[in-house]
């Protein structure tokens, strides 16, 4: 799907000359004229990047930029006929993400909305990936509370659940039970080695009933260590 720029500038001139560089990038253009109008499309619409002209009336660039920041992390780009340092630097600190001074190529700025696209695009695979933990087959999602082998959802309980993050938190570690404790329960409460081993086993018995043999190694005289976690051919 194509982004939504919305590009916001008192020149009608300076719209359609944006418009057009945008679209013929394959991008999706609104437009506004004032920093009130701004405000109100962007509720509408929520665009994924807003080019913002600095001298507007009605709300210039800066107090639109301000109330967006309430609300919003839409990337901004900021327009400006004034290439004072100053302006750069505090349009920079209001949380613009870029700045570029009329007059300006049109190609120049493609590029660069594109590049904070690209950035954003970026850093939302990151955060994401930061919630998903994989190995082999087997795949567990800390925030949605999901495990799954070979696309097959398990059913663990909380506990199984900790544990199984532990091990896929630090793949190549082996834990001692002590270590389990201290990774898969709250401070202070006791919990026995036989009961750390019952949940091993609850967690083996569940992933061979999905396919997988291996999910968890003994290392004997020590611990446990996450295993291959492969599917079974």
């Amino acid at each position: 799907m194509a982004p939504l720029i919305l590009i916001a500038d008192d020149d009608g001139h300076i719209r359609d000359v944006i418009r057009f560089a945008l679209e013929k990038s394959g991008m999706e253009v609104i437009a506004a004229k004032d920093g009130a109008e701004v405000i109100r499309m962007f509720g509408e619409r929520q665009p994924e990047l807003i080019v913002l002209d600095v001298g507007m009336p009605e709300l210039d660039g800066l107090d639109a930029c301000r109330e967006l920041r309430k609300t919003s992390d839409v990337p901004i780009l900021f327009l400006s006929a004034r290439d004072e340092e100053i302006d750069r630097i505090l349009g920079l600190e209001m949380g613009g993400d870029d700045y570029v001074t009329k007059p300006f190529s049109p190609r120049e700025l493609v590029a660069r909305v594109k590049a904070i696209l690209k950035r954003r695009l970026g850093s939302a695979v990151a955060s994401e990936s930061k919630n998903v933990l994989a190995h082999g087959a087997l795949r567990l999602d800390s925030i949605g509370y999901v495990v799954e082998f070979a696309d097959e959802k398990l059913d663990l309980t909380a506990l199984e659940f900790g544990i199984l993050k532990a091990f896929l938190g630090q793949k190549h570690r082996v834990f001692t039970r002590d270590q389990i404790i201290d990774a898969a329960y709250a401070a202070n409460m006791h919990v026995s080695d036989r009961t750390i081993d019952s949940h091993i086993r609850n967690i083996r018995a569940k992933f061979v009933d999905a396919g997988c043999g291996g999910v968890i190694e003994t290392v004997h005289g020590v611990g446990f260590r996450l295993g291959s976690c492969e599917r079974a051919v």
